[in-house]
């Protein structure tokens, strides 16, 4: 039985014995590097490495600088499956497994800022600097009812936005903003989070009997203590193994 679901799951993701596997590259918690040849390391393009193992198929990885480009990749066919994060935008064109992990998301302020709490931020008047399409930028998008949201292209153009235009807020996840508090003197990082980006891996939904081995694949990952593993091999801090399904 259990080889003819790993048969019918080649038969859906793969073409000669390779798998397309869609990598969001400005993550840096889940990718850590890219060696000189483009070939991402970390905690996604690892778990994928062990999906196609499990496959006995080979990996072919396609990298994207965004998340926003992942997703659109789908509608394009260009991978066969990816690791993005799960938000409910993403899931009209994706189906994606249980997350395998859970990233904090919160807001910095500046040195002396009125903004004391998390509830303070939905206000008109403050502006909060966010990355493009991130799975937080989805969520604020539709959660913020009076600030308003200013978008950059990246991660670093986010923070660099946030300074250099004198923005009242800057949403991200907590272990880039930990880091970004660093080098503002008397920033701090607001208590409490906004939301979780919960990490899954996802295919397209036509691929049904393909999204429930990915779905029992992270789950058994998560088990295993695979992503726990990874997570310390790559010296991940500030995120969490998502719980079981």
């Amino acid at each position: 039985m259990a080889d003819s679901i790993i048969q019918k799951v080649r038969e859906e993701l793969t073409e000669k014995n390779v798998i397309r596997i869609g990598i969001n590259a400005s993550n840096f918690l889940l990718v850590s590097s890219l060696n000189s040849n483009g070939l991402p390391f970390g905690i996604a393009p690892d778990l994928g490495r062990f999906f196609a193992q499990a496959l006995d198929v080979y990996p072919n990885f396609i990298v994207f600088d965004n998340p926003g480009e992942l997703a659109d990749g789908g509608l394009k066919g260009a991978w066969d499956i990816a690791f993005v994060g799960n938000e409910p935008q993403r899931a009209k064109d994706i189906a994606f497994s249980a997350p395998y992990l859970e990233i904090p998301v919160t807001f910095l302020v500046r040195e002396g800022s009125k903004i004391q709490v998390l509830s303070d931020v939905d206000q008109v008047g403050n502006r909060i600097s966010v990355m493009n399409r991130s799975a937080y930028d989805l969520y604020l998008s539709a959660t913020i009812k009076n600030a308003t949201i200013v978008r950059a292209q990246s991660i670093n153009e986010s923070f660099e936005q946030f300074i250099r235009d004198d923005l009242e807020v800057l949403g991200g996840l907590k272990p880039r903003l930990v880091s970004d508090c660093k080098k503002i003197p008397g920033s701090r990082i607001l208590d409490g989070r906004i939301t979780t980006v919960k990490q899954s891996a996802g295919t397209l939904p036509i691929h049904k009997e393909s999204a429930q081995y990915l779905h029992d694949f992270i789950e058994q990952a998560k088990a295993t203590g695979l992503v726990s593993d990874l997570i310390k091999k790559y010296s991940v801090h500030g995120v969490l193994v998502a719980p079981p399904a």
